[in-house]
């Protein structure tokens, strides 16, 4: 991560990049904020396009972008007009909980070429026993990483408490995207892996 940056999000920017297949040439960062994550995978991936629906966060990337050429647009993500199929890794970090989950999941889905992978670090609201031993941990390292880091506050938009469940965000995915792999993380977040299956054909258009 970048020197003295730190939040709950940036902690999982290596989980993400380390998913990114090798050889890909484009990749799609969805809800990209202030562009810190679309500028880390600029540095590993020939063309980065970053999309977010907030005009200020967008300029602000913008400018920090420097000599990196990010593309960056101003847009709703499911309705801006994108390639079908044309991206070989997507990322979309904290950004699934502002939107509605399978609308957004089904978008990523036909956007991602075959053999391409999708990676989402995602907020979900914490409701049974079985998280509670995920919330103790998350606290500790919460305040171990606090120990070493000052945290970083983004500019972006906030949406908390999320409204979806981890349990129905594990039924989102595994119905969405068949094969994919889920997994609880400390510091109060999922991930969600799923690399599109060769062969998979776009649909026309009826």
């Amino acid at each position: 991560m970048a020197a003295g940056q730190w939040n709950h999000n940036i902690h999982y920017h290596r989980l993400v990049l380390r998913s990114i297949p090798v050889g890909a040439e484009r990749c799609l960062d969805v809800g990209c904020g202030d562009g810190l994550l679309a500028r880390k995978l600029r540095r590993v991936v020939p063309h980065v396009t970053a999309i977010d629906r907030d005009g200020p966060i967008i300029e602000t990337a913008r400018r920090l972008d420097g000599p990196l050429g990010v593309e960056y647009l101003h847009g709703d993500f499911l309705r801006y007009d994108l390639e079908p199929q044309s991206f070989d890794f997507i990322s979309c970090v904290a950004v699934l909980h502002h939107l509605d989950a399978v609308a957004g999941l089904e978008r990523m889905r036909d956007l991602l070429k075959p053999g391409g992978t999708l990676v989402v670090i995602g907020c979900a609201a914490a409701t049974t026993l079985a998280d509670l031993p995920y919330e103790v941990c998350g606290a500790v390292l919460h305040r171990v990483k606090l120990l070493r880091h000052s945290r970083t506050q983004s500019a972006a938009p906030v949406l908390w408490p999320p409204t979806e469940t981890y349990g129905g965000m594990r039924h989102v995915a595994k119905t969405v995207l068949p094969g994919s792999s889920f997994h609880r993380l400390a510091l109060w977040r999922y991930s969600l892996v799923w690399t599109k299956p060769i062969g998979t054909i776009r649909k026309k258009a009826a």
